[in-house]
């Protein structure tokens, strides 16, 4: 296992894990969940979930990682539990599956930089026809797989830290310098106003619900990808600074996301906020003709600014995502690391066809499937998603805790955990996560992934 490598400081662990939970989701999904949501109350809730629910799961996965020393299926064999491999196997799934759809939209994301940056600020009015043309999407997603990938070959040291250390701080200055500017703009303060100030009649199960979604999901749980990372961890690090310091890197990006966004928005709608849930199609189709009113100049520049942003937090996590399945090529079949990435690469860009096709450019994976109950049939891509990000996430999540309390034990997790941190066991930190790890987080994470599948997939809500 010598020759697995690993991160050369503590920074760069950080660095490269808060990148992995840094993405798309914290730039658009995060805004506009709490747009949806009604503005701060949803942040409050969703603050608490972070650090009561996540961060647990967090240390533990990173403590199977730092134990074992490998990837997810082999974490589990080498702890004892051969049969609790079927987590392992079901977060590789789920990495090969979110990155497959990922890339497309990360594709997105890279082709409105060039636009931007050629001035084409129409394209917002035309993003179905963009979406659709397979050829371009196709190539910009291409050269977004193969970025990634070349990162990966590169090693852990030499690759995703060396990668981390760069695309972090310049993604960090970005946001902040967008947030800076958007604080110019006409109505600013409504945005802040309405992203602030919370108003908790607001609270009601479902924001209570998605609040608890979008922590879970923005900080990579459940999918293996941070005991892949804590297996490239020194054992003399402190592994609940390290999370702690993680989640914090994660919500505060996502929380300066907001900063930034809602501005915008204001800016947009004359301070009404009309609108601030849109999402997706807020930042695709809306925000272009922002950056057009501000001017050719100082619109290309904002506006090209704006993707780059949006391009490094896609790359930040497509490398995580692919380094869960080479890491698990790499360990169990001892290919080497070059000829796996490559490999794997190819594999998930295949795998991700159908959802290139399915925003417009097929009728077959664009109507891929029709839910119980639903009036409309979901696009191939929009269902991937509600398979392996909203629905398995959550049961990996639950299972892990579950392993790491009854099956592995508690005793174990508390004695790995010691391992850099002198003075963890016995303290109110350890008495906490173990409760978390025992009753919190499977009671929390078993019923997300149960209303979550009945909700989705056979129109049953039962929380309203």
């Amino acid at each position: 296992m010598a020759n697995r490598g690993g991160f050369s400081s503590k920074l760069g662990f950080i660095m490269a894990a808060a990148g992995s939970a840094v993405g798309l989701g914290n730039l658009w999904g995060f805004p506009f969940e709490v747009g949806a949501g009604g503005g701060a109350a949803f942040v409050v809730v969703y603050l608490i979930f972070c650090f009561i629910l996540c961060l647990p799961v967090m240390i533990t996965e990173i403590a199977i990682g730092r134990k074992t020393q490998l990837n997810p299926v082999g974490a589990f064999k080498a702890l004892g539990h051969k049969n609790w491999s079927i987590v392992g196997y079901m977060g590789l799934f789920c990495g090969v599956i979110i990155l497959s759809f990922y890339n497309v939209v990360a594709g997105w994301a890279f082709g409105y930089f060039i636009e931007m940056l050629l001035g084409n600020f129409e394209i917002g009015q035309n993003f179905s026809s963009f979406t659709s043309n397979v050829i371009k999407v196709g190539g910009y997603a291409t050269i977004f797989m193969f970025s990634t990938a070349f990162i990966v070959s590169k090693g852990i040291s030499g690759g995703i830290e060396k990668a981390a250390k760069i695309l972090m701080p310049t993604l960090i200055l970005i946001i902040l310098s967008l947030t800076a500017y958007a604080f110019t703009l006409d109505h600013a303060f409504e945005g802040v106003k309405f992203y602030l100030v919370p108003d908790f009649s607001k609270i009601t199960f479902p924001v209570i619900y998605n609040a608890l979604g979008q922590a879970f999901f923005s900080l990579s749980l459940g999918m293996g990808a941070l005991i892949t990372y804590g297996s490239y961890v020194g054992k003399n690090d402190n592994i609940v600074t390290s999370a702690a310091l993680i989640t914090l890197t994660d919500v505060g990006i996502a929380f300066i996301a907001g900063l930034m966004m809602f501005p915008f928005v204001a800016y947009l709608t004359n301070g009404t906020m009309e609108g601030a849930g849109q999402g997706a199609g807020l930042i695709f189709t809306v925000l272009p003709g922002v950056f057009q009113s501000l001017g050719s100049t100082l619109g290309v520049i904002i506006g090209s600014l704006f993707f780059l942003l949006l391009s490094f937090a896609a790359l930040t996590s497509t490398v995580s995502l692919l380094e869960v399945p080479v890491a698990y090529v790499v360990d169990e079949h001892k290919v080497r690391r070059s000829k796996a990435v490559w490999m794997v690469a190819i594999l998930i860009f295949i795998i991700g066809v159908p959802s290139l096709l399915s925003n417009g450019a097929s009728d077959f994976w664009s109507s891929f499937i029709t839910y119980f109950g639903a009036e409309s049939a979901t696009d191939f891509m929009s269902f991937a998603q509600h398979v392996a990000n909203d629905s398995l996430l959550p049961l990996g999540g639950f299972l892990i805790s579950i392993f790491a309390a009854y099956a592995w034990k508690k005793h174990n997790l508390i004695e790995e955990i010691t391992q850099g941190n002198d003075s963890f066991k016995g303290s109110v930190i350890a008495k906490f996560i173990d409760i978390a790890i025992s009753f919190i987080c499977p009671a929390i994470l078993g019923t997300l992934f149960v209303l979550t599948v009945l909700s989705r997939f056979f129109g049953i809500t039962l929380i309203g």
